[in-house]
C-alpha cells in the first residue's frame, strides 16, 4: 500500500468576536430613543419604537456579517 503526504493547509480564519446581548441591547435603545425624538417626542409609541429599532439593528447587524 503506498502513503500518501498530505499537505498542512492553513486554517480558516476565526470569526470576529461577536458583540455581547447588552451592547446590542444598548444600540436597540438609543435607536428607539431616536425614533422617538424624531417624532416629537410623542409618548405612547415605545413598543412600536423598540421593535422597530430591534429590526434595524438587525439588518444591520445581518449585513455587516455577511460583509
Amino acid at each position: 500500500m503506498k502513503r500518501t503526504q498530505t499537505i498542512p493547509t492553513a486554517l480558516p480564519a476565526a470569526p470576529p468576536p461577536t458583540e455581547s446581548a447588552s451592547e446590542v441591547q444598548e444600540q436597540i435603545r438609543r435607536r428607539a430613543y431616536e425614533l422617538y425624538e424624531e417624532r416629537g417626542r410623542t409618548d405612547g409609541r415605545d413598543l412600536e419604537d423598540w421593535l422597530q429599532a430591534e429590526s434595524e439593528v438587525s439588518q444591520q447587524r445581518a449585513k455587516t456579517a455577511a460583509a
